[in-house]
């Protein structure tokens, strides 16, 4: 190939200067006077081409013009510089093994930036199983480019092993630098972790080089990262630079792979519950939810690191990472686990979850006390967290500063139980949409007599095949519902209303507001869809939630946590549809599929909004009869569409999105979903017995509060207010009002609507009392 061949596709200019610097290399001339030295260096690099299979050695010639080059200081650009090295690499690929060569002006070009630079520029040269010859002539010069000098400190050494790409790795750099110089050789193993699992040598080399100072910092840096968000980081290339979100990048995800692998040779309580707390930070969002993941290797690591550990104890982190983190290698590894402990010992995956939640210490009433110094520290499995009392039996705030040091295994306990109780009640209303069934001694013993599960499971409805259904009762021979003893065989179940008369499910609804009974999600008052005429005369599919406009990033998280599943869509790929798509259900044989589209509306840049479509129903890829749907199928499905759209409507926000005016009003204040009708059913129950009960009403679709200046219009569904008497719309934010926390509900709101449209009615029926001018400014 012709020099003439090779730079074709460069500019006219520079195939100019090119062909002239040819015409000298032809005379055995000097470039001269006022060359520009960044062209005749790029030129002396791209006459190292030797074809796409080598062919013939250099010209020595070009061997003294290109060492000339590497000799002088020549301003490369960053880019200029990254293209030298690009090209030094592909032609290794291709054959050429003149490595010292190749690389003399890409190496000499590297040197005039800053570490961080010199780092992503010999990425080229230190990754690529073609470069492996190359790495091992010119280790001495890379290691020398990229070892940051001694007057930098351990913060320079740090960055040395891992670069400064991220802010976890700068963090290790800045404040951990010294501690890991102290322990260099472990941090040195950590930066080897580069497979999906450690083998048995490298786990003995970590026990081998681990001291109790260097167990102290794995659990410093992993309490760090399970508090860890990342955030924007600046980006450089060439004279560019810009901000990306940041979370970890590749060099510090090596690192810390390490320090979790480590964490399978330490035996410490700490370890299960903090490699636990790495893993939801790691796999769930920026919003903490599930349907993304922030660094699916580490969120793996983790999991294999508890799967490996072993034992029933790490049956509850699992089962509760299972529950949260939705990325399907993560899925995956997760059931791998658990069905493997399961086979191990002779059961299913939940009969196995159902027999391993721990107690923690906890009596039968699901209380443990201990006594540190003069005090006695209580943890109750109702209201878990640590309450402290004193010699004389006074509840105090806290222990005096010389004990706390003590409450560090009590700590724990209270982290790993809250994991517990999250796990076991995901579970319990799973078994609810999956009409799962044990026998009865199953339920009492490893449900209602247990220290952890039993707090739930007592306020919930069981019912006995063919029998009866309620609350159960401890009397002294046992458990009973309704004065009825099951036998211990026989079938039992968690009661769905979808399977009950109006008036039975009205009666437990007044059994558990009268007996103050607050169950730990919606059972008793739990929504119910029924067949409509419309859905039967569409036969496949229900428009009833379509036409919504929500946050697609919010209603996909919240769709996520139940078990939709479906690719994202965005704005990108418009041609082939990476704008629309649609999120799938299972659920016991039937399968549904909710379409969906993104949509944009001015002034909401920085929120996605996604349009849904009709939900269509499915059974063994087919279209399928709704009216064919099992009713408990059909209401859940409807249920977990409906709870999407009520949290993720723009109807609920504080005022409406231009270009969707029309929708944030007849949503906003129209006609209520069965979540909100089940929301005004509990609300007529409750307000008689508020203090504000005189200053109240229910309509239809709004709660009225009458202030001293103004009477006010809540909303069931959407809490956005109007106020009498032209519907003027008055903006509150949630966090205005917070007198409802006091009122009892019977169910788990999880500061949800119906806290919300609480908080609001109190704040308003004392408008008088309002000082938040951003209120006081609307009232006028």
């Amino acid at each position: 190939m012709t020099s003439a061949g090779a730079w074709d596709y460069l500019d006219p200019a520079t195939r100019a200067a090119y062909q002239r610097f040819d015409e000298l290399l032809e005379q055995g001339l000097d470039p001269g006077p006022g060359v520009d030295w960044r062209v005749y260096g790029t030129y002396a690099q791209m006459k190292l081409w030797l074809g796409p299979e080598g062919g013939h050695d250099y010209d020595e010639r070009v061997l003294r013009v290109v060492r000339s080059v590497a000799e002088r200081d020549i301003d490369f650009t960053y880019r200029e510089a990254h293209h030298l090295m690009e090209r030094a690499g592909y032609w290794v690929r291709q054959g050429h093994t003149r490595y010292e060569e190749l690389f003399r002006i890409p190496l000499a070009a590297a040197r005039r930036f800053d570490y961080q630079l010199r780092r992503d520029l010999l990425r080229w040269l230190t990754s690529g199983p073609w470069l492996k010859d190359a790495r091992a002539l010119l280790a001495g010069q890379v290691t020398e480019l990229l070892t940051e000098p001694a007057e930098h400190g351990p913060a320079g050494v740090v960055r040395t092993e891992i670069g400064d790409t991220d802010h976890f790795a700068r963090m290790l750099a800045e404040e951990y630098g010294a501690r890991l110089v102290e322990v260099l050789p472990l941090f040195r193993h950590w930066n080897t972790a580069r497979s999906t699992k450690p083998s048995a040598r490298w786990l003995r080399n970590a026990a081998r080089m681990l001291t109790p100072g260097a167990v102290a910092l794995v659990r410093e840096l992993l309490t760090r990262l399970a508090a860890y968000r990342g955030g924007d980081w600046v980006v450089r290339y060439d004279d560019r630079e810009w901000r990306d979100k940041v979370f970890l990048k590749e060099d510090t995800i090596v690192v810390v792979r390490g320090i979790l692998w480590t964490c399978q040779v330490i035996d410490e309580r700490w370890v299960t519950s903090l490699v636990t707390g790495v893993a939801m930070t790691c796999g769930t969002g920026s919003n903490g939810m599930g349907s993304t993941c922030r660094c699916e290797p580490v969120t793996n690591a983790a999991v294999g690191v508890l799967a490996r550990r072993g034992g029933l104890d790490v049956i509850v982190p699992l089962s509760r990472i299972q529950a949260k983190v939705r990325a399907r290698s993560v899925q995956r590894n997760l059931s791998l686990a658990l069905d493997a402990v399961a086979v191990e010992n002779g059961l299913t995956g939940e009969q196995l979850l159902d027999r391993t939640v721990p107690t923690f210490g906890l009596d039968t009433g699901g209380v443990r006390e201990e006594k540190i110094g003069d005090y006695r520290v209580r943890l109750s499995a109702d209201v878990p967290a640590l309450r402290y009392m004193n010699a004389a039996g006074k509840t105090v705030k806290s222990l005096p500063k010389d004990l706390r040091a003590e409450l560090s295994d009590l700590r724990a306990i209270l982290k790993e139980l809250k994991l517990a109780q999250a796990a076991v009640r995901s579970r319990l209303e799973q078994a609810i949409v999956h009409e799962r069934t044990w026998h009865w001694r199953e339920v009492t013993e490893h449900f209602l007599d247990h220290p952890v599960t039993g707090p739930y499971a007592r306020t919930l409805v069981w019912q006995i095949a063919g029998g009866p259904a309620a609350l159960p009762v401890k009397t002294s021979d046992g458990w009973e519902l309704a004065g009825y003893r099951p036998a211990p065989d026989a079938v039992a179940g968690l009661w769905h209303p979808i399977h009950a008369t109006a008036d039975e499910v009205a009666a437990l609804r007044d059994h558990l507001l009268e007996g103050g009974v607050r169950q730990p999600f919606k059972q008793a008052f739990r929504e119910i869809y029924l067949l409509t005429p419309a859905e039967e005369r569409t036969g496949t599919f229900s428009n009833r939630f379509a036409g919504h406009i929500l946050r697609y990033g919010q209603a996909r998280t919240l769709l996520g946590q139940r078990g939709w599943t479906g690719r994202s869509i965005g704005h990108w790929d418009y041609d082939n549809g990476g704008d629309q798509g649609e999120v799938v259900r299972d659920l016991a044989g039937w399968q549904a599929r909710w379409s969906m589209h993104i949509t944009s509306a001015p002034g909401a840049e920085t929120t996605m909004l996604c349009a849904t479509r009709g939900i269509t129903f499915h059974r063994d890829g087919q279209p399928a009869s709704m009216a064919d749907l099992p009713p408990l199928v059909m209401s859940e499905i409807l249920r977990e569409a409906d709870l999407a759209v009520g949290v993720a409507s723009v109807a609920r926000d504080d005022q409406a999105l231009i270009g969707h005016e029309g929708y944030w009003r007849s949503h906003g204040f129209g006609e209520l979903t069965e979540t909100a009708k089940t929301r005004r059913e509990v609300l007529a129950r409750l307000l008689p017995k508020l203090k504000i009960a005189s200053r109240v009403e229910l309509t239809d679709r709004f709660l009225l509060v009458r202030g001293d200046l103004k009477t006010y219009k809540i909303h069931l569904g959407s809490a956005n207010i109007l106020m009498e008497p032209n519907d003027a719309y008055l903006c509150i934010v949630p966090a205005s009002g917070r007198a409802a926390g006091s009122v009892f509900l019977p169910f788990e709101d999880d500061g949800g609507t119906l806290s919300v449209v609480l908080s609001k009615a109190f704040l308003l029926a004392n408008d008088t009392a309002i000082t938040d001018p951003t209120i006081t400014r609307q009232l006028g």
